[in-house]
């Protein structure tokens, strides 16, 4: 018999898999219809990756946002959910430079995080440091459950 101590423990992340099946429709679909490259198929609209979790009391919301600018990035709490949206602007294109490969995120990203749990929205940070913003919003108090015993 198996002793199931020394099997290892895999911790299955919803919002992980919802990124990925995204990735995935987003390259069927690309595929299936591409988009001609004009002008207006310059600006590009993205998702940054995003970690979410709990710490002392906290929701913490950490994103990905290589290349922005603090002045760049705009984040609200709406409908019960954080909605991050800015522009990472490329760089002026030198023409002496011959490219082989260009693959990092430029243009409008926008994400919508749903709130896992009830917060207290007055009292939201937000920081950003190093291509990562960092949202940390205070749960609100549960209620908890009081068993009253009837005489």
């Amino acid at each position: 018999m198996m002793d199931r101590k020394n099997l290892p423990t895999f911790v299955w992340n919803p919002f992980r898999e919802l990124a990925r099946i995204e990735q995935e429709l987003n390259k069927v679909f690309n595929e299936i219809v591409p988009t001609p490259k004009t002008e207006i198929s310059e600006i590009t609209t993205w998702s940054p990756r995003v970690d979410i979790y709990e710490k002392d009391n906290k929701l913490v919301i950490e994103a990905e946002i290589p290349g922005a600018k603090k002045e760049d990035v705009e984040v609200k709490i709406k409908d019960n959910a954080v909605v991050i949206k800015g522009e990472v602007k490329k760089e002026e294109e030198q023409k002496d430079k011959t490219y082989y490969r260009s693959e990092r995120f430029y243009g409008v990203f926008e994400r919508v995080i749903p709130l896992p749990v009830e917060v207290k929205v007055e009292e939201a940070k937000a920081n950003f440091e190093n291509g990562v913003l960092r949202i940390e919003i205070p749960k609100a108090v549960e209620e908890k459950e009081v068993k009253i015993e009837v005489k």
